[in-house]
């Protein structure tokens, strides 16, 4: 593999100066290419870090881009290079790269176009995984499988992944988020391409790593921006790029489902407060009404988890 394929290592640097050179030297020889992209890092980039790896190209923004935007510099150098292979590596050594192999196997196979670590399946790492980053990641992978599209994967925000050059080629940067929303507009992304995407099972390294984000801070971030991808990825999918029998779901199913919960609680306050029971036929529209909508809107789960972009 590493005598046949072009494959580039795109490092992100912000405030990693005492793990970067480690890194580095970790990297397999697979490796043809890394890109270190410093994002503006207040501790600058140590002299030992531009000689761990034989092949490096260092690149210092102007100015603070985040995550995403410094990864996305790296990603239009790895195209212009003609790099087959891309590999996104965090600089705090959080990350084992020994699995690059695993991660790059899939892609050199044709089995997908976009490989991604998924640390739920190593039970033994994911005990020692911090508590609240294991129920942080648990809700935010649901709430990202629902808003992506891609069902049937795990770990979504896992920010360990591969993907093919030519994928990249056909994404809307523009369209990806430069922050911590990163990994998760890129999927939402490769959903309309119809990308496969495979998960490679890996363990988390936490060794007193922090997070640059609060726990508590996650949901405010996130859930606005999932909301927001989730409706503009139904709206594309099913009523712009195409029309079918979960669209007609979706369009009945929605009005009934919020008319019967509405119209349910308002008719609930409104006869407690006149201290009478409600009428039978109006307790049962209300019902019917909000069971119609449920069971149609399940049908549109279902079509939808079905129409999850699969490996062939």
């Amino acid at each position: 593999m590493q005598n046949q394929n072009k494959i580039a290592v795109v490092i992100p640097y912000y405030n990693a100066s005492n793990q970067i050179v480690r890194v580095l030297e970790k990297l397999p020889e697979m490796v043809t290419k890394v890109y270190i992209i410093d994002d503006c890092s207040p501790q600058a980039l140590p002299e030992a870090a531009l000689s761990a790896f034989s092949n490096l190209e260092y690149i210092k923004n102007e100015k603070n881009l985040g995550v995403g935007g410094a990864t996305k510099i790296g990603f239009i150098k790895a195209i212009e290079d003609k790099m087959e292979f891309v590999v996104k590596v965090d600089a705090d050594d959080q990350m084992d790269t020994t699995y690059i192999k695993d991660l790059i196997a899939p892609l050199v196979n044709g089995e997908a176009s976009y490989a991604k670590g998924n640390r739920f399946r190593d039970f033994k790492a994911l005990k020692k995984m911090p508590f609240t980053r294991k129920v942080g990641n648990l809700g935010l992978s649901f709430l990202t499988k629902a808003a992506t599209g891609y069902w049937n994967n795990f770990d979504p925000t896992n920010g360990f992944f591969a993907i093919k050059t030519d994928t990249l080629k056909d994404i809307d940067f523009d369209e990806v988020a430069n922050r911590y929303y990163f990994e998760t507009s890129l999927i939402s992304q490769l959903y309309f391409q119809n990308i496969v995407i495979k998960d490679v099972a890996m363990p988390a390294i936490y060794e007193g790593e922090k997070s640059n984000m609060n726990v508590w801070q996650m949901p405010f971030v996130f859930v606005p921006k999932l909301i927001k991808t989730f409706l503009k990825r139904l709206f594309k999918s099913y009523f712009v790029y195409d029309f079918n029998i979960s669209s007609v779901y979706l369009l009945i199913g929605t009005p009934l489902f919020l008319f019967g919960f509405i119209y349910g609680i308002y008719t609930w306050w409104f006869y407690s407060s006149q201290a009478e029971f409600a009428p039978t036929g109006t307790i049962m529209l209300v019902t019917l009404t909000s069971i119609l909508g449920f069971q149609l809107l399940l049908q549109a789960v279902h079509y939808d988890i079905t129409k999850a972009p699969k490996a062939k």
